[in-house]
Formats: C-alpha cells, sequence, structure tokens
C-alpha cells in the first residue's frame, strides 16, 4: 500500500483554501493547514479529523522565513514528508495608485509572492527526496490588470512567472509547477471589496454573473476540484501551466 501523501495547503481557515483543504483530506491526504487566524484554523482542523481524516493547523506567516521553516519541520515530523503544496494564502489591499501607500505594496507583494517563494523553497527538499511533487500556486485574473490593484495584480502576475520558472528547475525531480487562476469567486475578500466599493453583496454578484459566459459566480469548491486533479497521479504531464477557472475565456 502506498503511503499517504502530505499536503501544506496555506490561507486554509476558510475560502478557497478551506474548500482545498477539505477535498484533499476526503480523497485520503493527510493535511497541513496554515494560516494566521488561529480560531478559524481549529474549525477546519476538527471539520477533517472529524469526517476521519488526518489534519494538524499551524498559525503561520507565510512572508516571515523562519516561521515558514518551522512549520514546515514540523509538517514533515507529525504528518510525514510533504508532497503537495497550495500556495494560497493572500491578502488584499486595494487602492488607485495615487493614493496606495508603500505598506499597502508591501504587504500584499510580501504575502503572496514572498510567501510563495518561501513555502516552496522550503518543501522542495522533501519533494525532490520522494521524486515526486506537486505545487500549486494561487494566481488570478487580476493579473491581467484591474483597476485599483496595481499591487495584487503585479503579485498574481508575479506567481505566473514563478510558477513557470519552478517548473523547469524542479521538472527533472519529478515534480510539477502549476497555478490556478480564479475569477469571480465567492469568498470572504469579494465580499469585502463589494464593501469597498460600497455595493450590495446581491447588486455586486449580479453584476458579476451577468459578465460571465456561463452566467454564474465561482465558488470555492470550483477551484478546489482543479486542484485536486493538477495534485493527482494523472496530472504528472502538466506542468508550467496557468489555468484559468473563470467562468470563461479570461487570458
Amino acid at each position: 500500500m502506498a503511503a499517504q501523501r502530505v499536503a501544506i495547503v496555506t490561507g486554509a481557515a476558510r475560502g478557497i483554501g478551506a474548500a482545498t483543504a477539505l477535498r484533499s483530506a476526503a480523497a485520503g491526504t493527510a493535511i497541513a493547514i496554515l494560516d494566521v487566524d488561529e480560531d478559524a484554523l481549529a474549525e477546519r482542523v476538527v471539520e477533517v479529523t472529524a469526517s476521519g481524516g488526518r489534519a494538524i493547523g499551524i498559525k503561520a506567516d507565510v512572508a516571515d522565513e523562519s516561521t515558514v521553516v518551522d512549520a514546515v519541520t514540523r509538517v514533515s515530523e507529525e504528518l510525514g514528508p510533504p508532497t503537495i503544496l497550495v500556495n494560497n494564502a493572500g491578502v488584499t489591499r486595494d487602492n488607485l495608485l495615487h493614493k496606495m501607500s508603500v505598506l499597502d505594496w508591501d504587504s500584499v507583494m510580501s504575502t503572496h509572492l514572498r510567501g510563495a517563494f518561501l513555502m516552496s523553497r522550503a518543501v522542495q527538499p522533501y519533494m525532490v527526496s520522494e521524486n515526486w511533487g506537486r505545487i500549486i500556486n494561487l494566481s488570478s485574473v487580476s493579473a491581467l490588470g484591474n483597476r485599483g490593484q496595481a499591487n495584487y495584480s503585479t503579485a498574481k502576475a508575479g506567481i505566473q512567472g514563478l510558477t513557470k520558472t519552478l517548473a523547469i528547475e524542479l521538472g527533472p525531480f519529478g515534480v510539477t509547477v502549476n497555478a490556478i487562476a480564479p475569477g469571480f469567486i465567492e469568498t470572504d475578500m469579494t465580499r469585502a471589496t463589494a464593501e469597498r466599493v460600497g455595493v450590495s453583496w446581491e447588486e455586486f454578484t449580479s453584476r458579476a454573473a451577468a459578465a460571465i459566459p456561463v452566467r454564474r459566480i465561482g465558488q470555492p469548491d470550483d477551484i478546489a476540484a482543479v486542484v485536486s486533479f493538477l495534485t493527482g497521479e494523472e496530472a504528472g504531464f502538466i506542468s508550467g501551466q496557468v489555468i484559468y477557472v473563470a467562468g470563461g475565456p479570461r487570458a
């Protein structure tokens, strides 16, 4: 019987990360849930273990180098070598360029780009040792440009470059690296955007759905399903790709 795969999902206390962690656990993968929200983190661990899965929760800021190293080491010691990584942790600090502060810029770049770099660097020795690995980076349709998101759009575009480069570097060691670029997904982050622009959630989602060819907004499970496929055995010949999951052609 093959050893149980071990996955790390960052930003997994809620939204896309939580859906990904729960779906992966249901498929038999041991899950390490990383997030800065300790209370929500504990709730997700309870959900996984209550259904018979193996999970640990670790409060971690993915932009902090020593925290990342300690977290990955703990995962290895408690669950086994991590061979699946989903870099999902993210924040938004939206504003037009002339109103955007350096802190707005740095916080978004640190969590998204620095975080994905640090996490990928920390797990790659385990993947290389196992000669098998899957890294999934969460980008966004905002990588194509989006008003009021110079920081977020730049970070998400950078993640696509990181993805393609890591695919080249790690491919010879049995590791695939891909990015998923979600469109409009119902999460706390998109609800916060509606509040920021002063539009009701119902109106906000109605407008969004009307502009999407499939005429609905996305759900976290839509993204988790793609993560599930890309981290499976069947996706071993797919690497360095950016897959837009947006209900229509966005790239």
